[in-house]
């Protein structure tokens, strides 16, 4: 029996922020930033939409001394059709989810992966 329970709002924002960029991998750190998402209900979520196979993973190889590897993450297959799903029914034509503008950009934004 599948699940068809919508995504919380902030589920919901997540999976549409990774499907800006499907193919680009995605610190949670830039997410918090993008979404104004705490890490403390952010990482959860990464971490459900992972085991539901929503979501990839790998750990950074990039890493400067002295600072640990970071997870990133970017939609699956199933993922991004999810992620098709709810741009369709949750967003009247043309407009995009609010998101919380920010003066300064991330050292690592427009990162991409293999």
């Amino acid at each position: 029996m599948t699940r068809s329970r919508r995504p919380s709002a902030q589920t919901t924002a997540v999976v549409l922020a990774l499907a800006e960029s499907p193919a680009d991998w995605r610190y949670g750190y830039q997410l918090c930033r993008q979404l104004d998402i705490k890490p403390g209900s952010l990482y959860p979520i990464l971490m459900r939409l992972t085991d539901r196979g929503l979501l990839e993973t790998m750990w950074s190889t990039d890493v400067p001394a002295g600072r640990p590897p970071r997870h990133l993450y970017r939609l699956t297959g199933s993922g991004r059709a999810l992620a098709g799903d709810l741009a369709a029914t949750d967003a009247p034509a043309g407009s995009a989810p609010p998101r919380r503008s920010r003066s300064k950009a991330s050292p690592h934004e427009g990162l991409q992966g293999a």
